[in-house]
């Protein structure tokens, strides 16, 4: 039986990243950030949609050796925060005036309001009002967040569980985040994680992401076996595991205020 919460919902959005005192005015300016994770065990840096740099630090971990981490990777950031400009120009809007969701194949045009109580509302069938309680960036995607999440949960909770009907393999709980590199996982227990940012996905790349992870059930490992079963039920998933890979261009950076 599927022990599925029906109020499940996306996590609540991380801290604002912590500054620190390591560009210049040129890269503040582009949105390079740097984000002290306790759970990161090396320096890493990612380029988000609209062309945000994360560096991530393990605590512990000196300027200096940031400063180095950077100047070594700079090069690639700017090449990649290129291409995400060119290949999907949308996303890098950080209070846009459409909301695109793929997986729903739904579209909605947003009006903006200051005042009173934070939080989307739809005003029509294709129209949302975001009101928050300033004017930043950051409000705006916490708020757009919120309903992402509510959107999310039922959607994405029902898929699931017509993909494991499909499927014929069970699982316990199902948990909704919204993370930076996983687009899910499968733990022993057999609890589901799936990231919101999927509802920005074809349909058919959300189904095979659900039976990768279904399959997990089965053999908690990448083994010829696992492939062979996740080929079963989804015979091109190479096709849609590469434009999984890809995903990342359509998720819009108010995904990550």
């Amino acid at each position: 039986m599927h022990n599925r919460p029906s109020r499940s919902r996306a996590r609540s959005a991380d801290p604002q990243p912590l500054q620190l005192s390591l560009w210049s005015p040129r890269d503040a300016s582009l949105g390079w950030d740097v984000r002290i994770s306790r759970r990161a065990r090396r320096l890493s840096m990612r380029v988000f949609p609209g062309g945000r740099v994360e560096v991530v630090v393990p605590p512990g971990v000196g300027i200096p050796a940031v400063e180095r981490f950077v100047a070594r990777h700079r090069d690639w950031a700017e090449r990649r925060a290129r291409e995400f400009a060119l290949q999907a120009p949308r996303s890098a809007e950080r209070r846009p005036s459409v909301v695109e969701l793929a997986f729903l194949g739904r579209r909605w045009s947003v009006e903006y309001a200051e005042g009173g109580r934070s939080g989307v509302v739809e005003t029509g069938e294709d129209a949302l009002r975001v009101r928050t309680t300033g004017s930043t960036d950051r409000q705006v995607g916490l708020a757009l967040l919120r309903w992402l999440g509510r959107m999310a949960a039922p959607h994405l909770g029902d898929r699931l569980d017509e993909v494991a009907g499909e499927t014929g393999i069970d699982y316990q709980r199902l948990l909704l985040r919204r993370q930076r590199t996983r687009w899910g996982s499968c733990s022993s227990a057999g609890t589901i994680s799936l990231n919101v940012c999927l509802m920005f996905q074809r349909p058919e790349v959300v189904r095979y992401l659900m039976v990768h992870e279904l399959c997990h059930r089965r053999h908690m490992n990448h083994s010829e076996r696992y492939w062979r079963l996740v080929e079963s039920f989804e015979p091109h998933w190479r096709v849609l595991d590469r434009e999984l890979l890809k995903g990342w261009r359509h998720v819009p950076a108010w995904v990550f205020p």
